[in-house]
């Protein structure tokens, strides 16, 4: 048996999760079941105090019953350094608050192991680590300018319209060429951020599923299928897509292959890549999801896997 380990969770409010679809549930209940102690901290109690990374954190029990799942401890003023684990799983956005929380979990990582690697969680956003694979993906635009978003649709007919942090499906829009829409959108979202919008070549697949693969330590250990609800374009379960049971194809193993070593070498322990037919469209390294879902479909238990990658670096 590995050796006892003290672990943090810093993620969003822990009374609230979903405790059968929640990954940062099932991670946690995973450690406690393989004799680590948890203690937990919301993103706003993190705290850097004359050289020490510290929180506001509370002793964590869980339990697998809807409406009873968690027993929380009294506040505690904790020294992270005192930590072998601290995960890093509060939801986007992606905005400064959360890049500041990487930067001062950098200040302990790796004598704590944080997970995934915040220095890559921050250097490599969902949207924007996948530029680095253009043969993988959907023909791409990053762009402010609202010519150019033109020009980009104009040789590509129907596109797909989101904002570059966004998360959950929100603020995903489906433009035909005709689409008369693209001007109002740009202004919309040029009075929300200064931020630049990302334009892909739409993918008629999607209405087949948008599956999402889980990749452990570099390696996939299964994938399932996310399908539009009725006269949906986006299969995000945030916004009424449903789960089904899918098999990886040779593609979903070439695209894993050519990213696998990239994450592993990065230290991105869990990551959720989506696949839209034959191509990657993003690279989750955040906060991401899927865990309970392809433990139902394949019986892949994805948290005892993660575990042992993180006690094989902790040993």
């Amino acid at each position: 048996m590995p050796k006892s380990l003290k672990v943090g969770f810093q993620m969003d409010p822990v009374e609230r999760v979903d405790i059968d679809a929640d990954s940062s549930f099932r991670i946690a209940i995973e450690a406690q079941d393989r004799g680590h102690s948890l203690v937990y901290w919301t993103p706003d109690q993190l705290i850097y105090d004359e050289g020490r990374i510290g929180a506001r954190a509370r002793p964590m029990e869980l339990r697998r019953e809807r409406g009873n799942h968690v027993t929380l401890g009294e506040p505690v003023d904790l020294d992270l350094s005192e930590l072998d684990v601290v995960w890093l799983r509060q939801d986007p956005p992606f905005d400064m608050a959360y890049i500041t929380n990487t930067h001062l979990l950098d200040r302990i990582h790796p004598e704590t192991l944080v997970v995934n690697d915040p220095t890559w969680v921050r250097g490599w956003p969902e949207k924007l680590m996948v530029l680095d694979f253009p043969e993988l993906t959907p023909p791409t635009a990053i762009a402010r300018d609202l010519t150019r978003l033109k020009a980009f649709r104009e040789r590509h007919g129907e596109v797909i319209l989101k904002p570059l942090y966004g998360n959950g499906g929100a603020g995903v829009f489906h433009l035909s060429e005709l689409d008369r829409n693209l001007n109002s959108l740009h202004e919309l979202f040029s009075q929300m951020t200064r931020e630049p919008l990302v334009m892909q070549k739409y993918l008629p697949a999607v209405t087949k599923g948008d599956k999402r693969i889980i990749l452990v330590d570099g390696e996939a250990i299964g994938a399932i299928n996310r399908v539009p609800a009725k006269g949906e374009t986006r299969s995000n379960m945030h916004v009424g897509g449903r789960a089904e049971k899918v098999a990886m194809t040779d593609r979903d193993r070439e695209i894993c292959a050519a990213i696998g070593p990239r994450l592993r070498d990065a230290g991105q322990i869990f990551v959720g890549i989506d696949v839209i037919g034959e191509y990657l469209t993003e690279i989750n390294v955040t906060s991401p999801t899927g865990l309970q879902e392809l433990e139902r479909f394949d019986g892949t238990n994805g948290a005892a896997l993660i575990w042992e990658a993180i006690e094989r670096r902790r040993a």
